[in-house]
């Protein structure tokens, strides 16, 4: 059954602008307000990072971001709550990324069934274990129509890339190099060799490119190997300084291609 991000890459087969940003941050009620300041400037789908205390793969400006919303009041049920007008604001897709730990103290199985139930498409869930979704979730999330997103990195071996080619719903989620978030990672010729051979390995999936993606030259680099990039450090970077919505529109416009 598709859903929203399954119709969009069959729409966009290229260019695809994915934008994360920390829910509850820099307020607790901006999330919203922000979904709808991204989708009016242009962007493809969203990415809604669920804060938590301890976010090892997020570098400085993640982590400070999601401080600020957990000082805000933000957590998955607050989340949800503001969640609950999504719809009548936001048409493109929109992903929950986050940590394995509050969601399973949220509970898997009512996290998803929230979850689809108002209108999100997709969860990443990096430190979630391949194996364990296989045989625990997977059945789950198919039939509420939600996509689990896997990530990828340069090292990532040829056999668990075609694994997560299988499993991953929606597109693969590509890590431009080995490090955290907002990191500058590997030098560009070092990324184009990695996003050459994921391309030559004919995956069936879309990727998109994240960490490390910041301008319209970064996109611009990636646009031959995938179908799209996912920015979020410079993003929440913006959105601290100044008004939010003038913050967001000058930021995508900087970026379009």
């Amino acid at each position: 059954m598709e859903n929203r991000i399954d119709k969009l890459f069959k729409r966009k087969e290229r260019d695809i602008l994915s934008v994360y940003y920390t829910a509850g941050f820099p307020k607790r009620d901006d999330t919203l307000p922000l979904a709808r300041a991204l989708e009016t400037s242009g962007v493809d789908m969203l990415e809604l990072g669920m804060p938590f205390s301890d976010p090892l793969a997020d570098g400085p400006v993640i982590q400070q971001s999601s401080e600020i919303a957990i000082r805000n009041g933000m957590c998955i049920e607050v989340l949800f709550q503001q969640l609950s007008a999504l719809r009548q604001l936001v048409t493109i897709p929109v992903v929950l990324m986050g940590y394995y730990n509050p969601v399973l103290q949220y509970g898997v199985k009512a996290f998803a069934e929230r979850a689809s139930a108002l209108g999100v498409d997709g969860v990443i869930i990096p430190d979630l274990p391949l194996d364990e979704y296989e045989a625990n979730y997977r059945h789950l999330f198919e039939t509420l129509n939600l996509r689990m997103i896997f990530l990828i990195t340069p090292q990532t071996s040829e056999d668990r890339i075609r694994k997560i080619a299988q499993l991953s719903g929606g597109f693969i989620y590509a890590v431009s190099s080995a490090s955290v978030t907002g990191s500058s990672g590997s030098v560009v010729s070092e990324r184009e060799v990695y996003l050459k051979r994921l391309a030559s390995m004919d995956l069936k999936k879309p990727v998109l490119v994240g960490f490390g993606i910041r301008t319209r030259e970064d996109r611009l680099g990636v646009r031959p190997y995938a179908a799209g990039v996912i920015v979020g450090t410079a993003y929440i970077k913006a959105i601290s300084e100044g008004d939010t919505n003038e913050q967001t529109y000058s930021f995508i416009q900087n970026l379009q291609v």
